[in-house]
């Protein structure tokens, strides 16, 4: 079998890659490994901070003195912790469709080429070796086309198309996460908000001489928690878009790459029919003569 530097370049295909696929079969089953760990231990500290007393608050600072990020989480209480995981979270699924939704992991350099060798070969059981041994959103593409070598171009276009579509469904799914955490945790936020403010007017009720501004640190506190969702799910509906649009463009030009492979065998079945058509047309003709 012939290297990545030894294929033959075609018009229709794109320059060869420079550099391989960086996150392979192995690779990416640690690295889910690992986030999946990562994820568990932060829960289990999320728990441990959900235990501490519900009066535990931002203690009292010198006047005019800005406020820290520390200060905001510890002012959000639990919710604000459960805010804190939820963004480890979507970090973790940022990095890993970062590492996995790219153009060099979709189409993996020189499977395309492979392919399209052995199909002008006739070789179909290696083709389809060739796909299994770089499994891939093209090579799942490719796979489906030459199950149908047999039948026609127009079963072959008509699995391609389901195929692809099947992929896109499993990789969208896949970043729906970031979509979730997104809407989700600017809810929290409010119901954070509004526990807050419920805390802060019934404290404010129960002094026998209350100030106005002493309401003022029972709101800031319950705002914290807004603030905290609205700077989680920014990013995660952001990136959510991304990913859904990088999804569009890659599976779109997956589908026409894998087209092109059979272009060649799609011109020999054309010029197959139309020699049939011919000879079938010359025989009719003198057998009537």
């Amino acid at each position: 079998m012939l290297t990545h530097d030894q294929m033959p370049t075609k018009p229709w295909l794109p320059a060869p890659w420079t550099t391989d696929c960086l996150m392979n079969l192995p690779f990416r089953s640690c690295f889910r490994v690992c986030v999946v760990v990562f994820v568990g231990g932060v829960l289990l500290w999320g728990g441990a901070a959900f235990a501490q007393e519900a009066d535990n608050i931002v203690r009292q600072e010198a006047p005019g003195r800005p406020l820290q990020f520390t200060e905001l989480v510890k002012a959000g209480g639990a919710i604000g912790y459960l805010i804190g995981v939820l963004s480890l979270i979507m970090v973790a699924l940022i990095i890993d469709h970062l590492l996995n939704i790219r153009r060099t992991t979709l189409m993996p350099p020189g499977v395309a080429e492979e392919v399209h060798r052995l199909l002008g070969e006739r070789e179909i059981d290696g083709a389809k070796q060739a796909c299994e041994q770089h499994p891939s959103f093209l090579s799942r593409l490719l796979n489906a086309g030459l199950d149908e070598v047999g039948v026609g171009y127009a079963n072959i276009e008509k699995s391609m198309e389901d195929a692809a579509v099947e992929q896109s469904a499993r990789l969208f799914r896949r970043i729906e996460y970031l979509s979730v955490i997104g809407t989700i945790v600017p809810m929290l936020g409010l119901m954070g908000t509004v526990w807050g403010m419920i805390q802060a007017f019934v404290e404010f009720e129960q002094k026998a001489n209350p100030q106005v501004s002493e309401l003022a640190p029972g709101i800031y506190r319950a705002l914290v928690t807004t603030l905290l969702g609205l700077g989680v799910a920014v990013p995660s509906l952001s990136a959510f878009a991304i990913f859904r649009n990088r999804i569009d463009e890659l599976s779109a030009e997956a589908t026409l790459l894998a087209e092109h492979v059979f272009a060649d065998f799609r011109r020999m079945t054309q010029k197959k029919a139309i020699s049939r058509t011919k000879r079938a047309s010359t025989t009719i003709e003198k057998t009537e003569d």
